[in-house]
């Protein structure tokens, strides 16, 4: 028996060409960018692009997809390697500093579909929804602190400030994150299949998952 069969029946054969020939660029290689990349690809999507200048830290071996010996490689990089030894799937790393338009332009050089912000600071999501604005292209931006997380597209979208708690590398923040990167990659999956565009909040506290509606 195919093990695809009733997945196939809920989603269809096509949906699964689709996934994997929709480009997606993901700004943010950390806690929120770095495991939507691994699951993204684990469910077959392979026209990925991936912008982050930052290299990988011990702290950040608990809340991300690294192991120990990846401690001081470019987290772009590294991601790329790691995606095409876990599927064969080659994505496109930029492991550069995302500061200015121009820059934004330059590493998005073909036809994007969907931009993710997972970006960790305010600064960077401005950059990333004036872009998209700008540019009309869907973004998708999903972020989380304390025990709360957000999956919004831009349309509903209000960049906050950096005066939250930074939990990107706390390790039991990992629970969370594992949530919203579950939430999100079905989120992305409705929006491929259907252009259906859906927000989440989602509370730890409570372990609730609710629709936001603003």
């Amino acid at each position: 028996m195919n093990l695809f069969y009733h997945e196939q029946i809920y989603r269809g054969k096509k949906i699964l060409t689709r996934v994997k020939n929709f480009p997606i660029v993901v700004c943010g290689a950390g806690a929120i960018g770095s495991n939507l990349i691994e699951n993204l690809v684990r469910q077959g999507f392979a026209n990925l692009t991936v912008i982050d200048k930052d290299r990988v830290e011990g702290q950040n071996i608990n809340t991300q997809v690294w192991i120990q010996k990846e401690i001081g490689a470019l987290k772009a990089n590294a991601l790329k390697f790691k995606m095409f030894e876990i599927a064969g799937v080659e994505i496109t790393s930029v492991p550069k500093l995302l500061d200015s338009d121009h820059k934004f332009k330059k590493f998005v050089k073909e036809r994007c579909f969907l931009i993710i912000d997972a970006f960790d600071n305010s600064k960077s999501r401005q950059l990333v929804q004036k872009f998209c604005r700008e540019q009309s292209i869907d973004c998708l931006h999903i972020g989380f602190s304390t025990g709360y997380g957000e999956i919004i597209w831009d349309e509903d979208y209000r960049v906050p400030d950096d005066k939250g708690r930074d939990n990107c590398n706390y390790p039991l923040a990992r629970n969370l994150i594992l949530l919203l990167i579950a939430v999100a990659s079905e989120t992305i999956i409705k929006f491929i299949d259907r252009q259906k565009k859906e927000n989440y909040t989602i509370t730890l506290g409570d372990f609730e998952i609710r629709k936001y509606i603003p």
